[in-house]
Formats: structure tokens, C-alpha cells, sequence
């Protein structure tokens, strides 16, 4: 078998031969990728496919069953919890619905980070600092709301300044534009532009939103059944030949699970009719 030659040196983010298995489901089988550092990377693919896992396994909140993980050239997968402690006060991380403290304002949303890895001297300039990050995502202002009162567009960004509270290096967005109308995504959209731009931060996004890929991204990877089945720039994916690609971007059904569905017009037994209840 070949080794695929992908040095720590490559990237500042960089996965080698990296499997992941459980039980008997193979999750990730043999991913070798180097992120680019102050580069957006796009991950897509369909439900199931690995992306979720793979985003979990850049910060070891999940360990390899085989392969390796590197951070800045640190191999990072082997280290206990309380090294990796440090390690991820480089990385932010975006979910997908905002994951915001229902109990704690916006401003106290945003210093939790901080409070959890860095002791605090200064209440006046941290609440400088707040006021920096929230004017960064244009929501400067809403310190003392709190998540209830926002939409969910608004909890989206108030999500993103606290990703970006202790000054990351990577940002990890998972799905940061689902459930949001089309207008309030492209917002995300261009906060996900700015922030790489103006804070030279390296962004890896987990979509199943082609629209956003396509603006966001400097590279895009498409995972299929834990593999790489695509790498490449907006247009090289747009325009890749592998069915199975342009299945997913045209979001169109093949054939066969589309056959399934049909089934040939049978109607089974289960399709009760509304006298079957009637109670005569």
C-alpha cells in the first residue's frame, strides 16, 4: 500500500491515514487532508458521511482508531485532556444552533470562554473586548440581552464573537447557516469572509448549503462513505465529473434510491382507511 505523503509541516491543520470505526460501522477510513493555514475549507457530503466526525477529530474531542492529527506540527490526537487544554484555546468553535447559555447574557456568553482560560485582572477592559467582538459581527449593543430575545440570526453571530473571544487561530463552524433564511445566511456568509480576511483566521466549515460553499470557500472536500471523494476549488467541484458529486451539489436523487421510493405503485396492507377506526 502506498503512504499517502502528507507532513505535519503541509498545514497547520493536518490528518494522516485517519480511521475511525465503530463497532462495525467505518465512519472514517484513511483521510489524509493538510488545511491550509488562513484558508477556508469547505467540508461537504451527505448525512452520515464522516464530516461531523471529522471536525471532532481536528480538536481530539474524538480519538482515531488508526491515523494521526496535527496542530502547528504537534501531533495532538495522543495528548491527555489536560494538555490538550491549552491546545484548544487556539481553535472556536461555532455550532450549529448557536449553543448559547439560555441563562447568561450576551455579554456573559462571551467572557465564558475567557473565564474558563484566563484569569481576569481587568472587568473594564474585558468589557472592551466584548464590545470589539460584538461590533466585529455588527451586534454591538446586545451586551445585557439575553439569547431568548434574539433571532436566530442574531444568536448565529452572537455565537461567532464568542468563537472568536480568546483570538483563535481556526474556527470550526458547524453548519452555520442551517435553519436561517437566505438573506440572514449570506450574512453568516460574509462575517465567515470577514472574519478570515481581517483576522487572518483559518476556517473549517461542515455544509450541506452548496450556495454558501461555493462563496465561502477557498478549498472545498467532499466526504462519501468516510472517504474523500472530491478536493478542490469551487469551480473544479462544480464542475467534477463523478456521479456521485454532481448527485449532491444538483441535490438530485439517483436512480436507484429514487426506484426504491417508487416501489412500482404498490400499496401495502399498512395504508389503513378511515372506516378501519370507525369502532363498527
Amino acid at each position: 500500500m502506498t503512504r499517502v505523503e502528507v507532513k505535519p509541516g503541509d498545514g497547520i491543520l493536518v490528518t494522516r491515514n485517519l480511521t475511525k470505526i465503530y463497532g462495525e460501522r467505518v465512519a472514517l477510513e484513511k483521510v489524509s487532508v493538510a488545511i491550509e493555514k488562513g484558508k477556508t475549507t469547505v467540508i461537504i457530503g451527505q448525512s452520515g458521511c464522516g464530516k461531523t466526525v471529522f471536525m471532532k477529530h481536528l480538536i481530539a474531542l474524538e480519538r482515531p482508531t488508526e491515523g494521526e492529527v496535527f496542530f502547528k506540527g504537534q501531533r495532538i490526537d495522543q495528548l491527555h485532556n489536560h494538555e490538550l487544554a491549552e491546545v484548544r484555546t487556539s481553535f472556536g468553535f461555532c455550532f450549529q444552533m448557536g449553543a448559547l447559555f439560555d441563562s447568561l447574557t450576551v455579554y456573559e456568553n462571551i467572557i465564558f470562554p475567557i473565564q474558563q482560560h484566563r484569569e481576569i485582572k481587568d472587568f473594564k477592559v474585558l468589557g472592551e473586548l466584548v464590545k470589539l467582538k460584538l461590533a466585529l459581527v455588527g451586534m454591538d449593543g446586545y451586551q445585557h440581552q439575553y439569547p431568548a430575545s434574539l433571532s436566530g440570526g442574531q444568536k448565529k453571530r452572537v455565537s461567532l464573537a464568542r468563537a472568536i473571544a480568546l483570538n483563535p487561530e481556526v474556527v470550526l463552524y458547524d453548519e452555520p447557516t442551517t435553519g436561517l433564511d437566505p438573506i440572514t445566511s449570506d450574512v453568516i456568509n460574509e462575517l465567515i469572509i470577514k472574519l478570515q480576511r481581517e483576522l487572518k483566521i483559518t476556517s473549517v466549515v461542515v455544509t450541506h448549503d452548496m450556495k454558501s460553499a461555493y462563496k465561502i470557500a477557498d478549498r472545498i472536500i467532499m466526504l462519501h462513505r468516510g472517504k474523500i471523494a472530491a478536493d478542490g476549488d469551487a469551480d473544479y467541484i462544480r464542475n467534477h465529473p463523478s456521479e456521485v458529486v454532481r448527485q449532491f451539489i444538483e441535490g438530485r436523487i439517483g436512480e436507484a434510491d429514487l426506484a426504491a421510493l417508487r416501489l412500482g405503485g404498490t400499496k401495502f396492507p399498512t395504508q389503513f382507511q378511515p372506516e378501519d377506526f370507525s369502532g363498527t
